[in-house]
């Protein structure tokens, strides 16, 4: 659109035909502002404060630079340190908190313990919703089982592990030889003894102890295999299934003892 200005009217009646088309919210950038609010003087009581001075009354207590030595030049954390300085700080917590632990661990006086360790075998890796008459059921073929005992905690859900105590010891080492690796409610357990009262100085997991290293970080340093098996024994292994896959017979057949 093109207007012609001729004088004040035509001023006027330009930005009368202009403004009538325009929106609220352009209107509102050309309403006044609001009025300055009035505020009362200061207080002339107030106490006034000091005057500027000057810092040549404590030059005495300063040290004399050609006596004493200067500070170390310091040097800003990077994100590496940073990051290396807090897990630092994480472990030496941990490292206490587990020292205090230990000091009270002491699996023999465990009310909750099976009766005789050496007749005991212990299930991890179980789903939460294995219960102790599954995992009879599913040992009972080893074995005549005395008691059976999934580890709960303070609410009553399952840990994931359980001990399971048979009344002849030669039936426990049967399900350690052929219980590994076993499918119970859709996963794969493993079988170990109970090493908490049989071996001297051993340690749980949740203690900085247990066998393995399949909790050591990242994928690519943690190993998939069991504690309880040895590389050489899961090297040889390997190369026996390549050589079954790839249609040789083995020459030999590896039984874990």
């Amino acid at each position: 659109f093109f207007f012609l200005v001729t004088g004040a009217e035509g001023v006027g009646f330009v930005t009368r035909r202009m403004t009538q088309f325009l929106p609220p919210n352009l209107l509102a950038l050309f309403a006044p502002r609001l009025p300055i609010p009035y505020l009362p003087p200061a207080d002339e009581n107030k106490k006034p404060l000091p005057p500027y001075q000057g810092i040549s009354q404590f030059v005495s207590v300063f040290e004399d630079p050609a006596t004493a030595p200067p500070p170390p030049p310091s040097q800003g954390e990077t994100k590496t340190q940073k990051k290396a300085r807090i897990a630092r700080e994480r472990q030496e917590k941990a490292n206490k908190i587990i020292a205090a632990e230990l000091e009270k661990w002491d699996p023999t006086e465990n009310p909750q313990a099976t009766g005789d360790a050496y007749k005991t075998l212990f299930v991890s890796r179980l789903s939460y919703e294995t219960t102790d008459r599954k995992l009879k059921h599913e040992f009972s073929q080893f074995g005549n089982i005395k008691t059976v005992q999934v580890v709960q905690d303070q609410q009553g859900k399952s840990r994931g592990y359980a001990f399971i105590e048979f009344e002849k010891e030669e039936a426990m080492k049967l399900a350690y030889k052929q219980a590994e690796g076993r499918k119970i409610d859709g996963r794969r357990v493993l079988v170990d003894v109970e090493r908490g009262r049989t071996v001297d100085g051993w340690r749980p997991r949740r203690l900085g102890g247990g066998l393995g290293g399949t909790r050591l970080g990242p994928d690519a340093i943690n190993q998939r295999h069991a504690g309880r098996y040895s590389k050489n024994i899961i090297r040889c292994i390997m190369v026996s299934v390549n050589v079954c896959i790839n249609g040789y017979v083995p020459l030999f057949l590896l039984v874990i003892l």
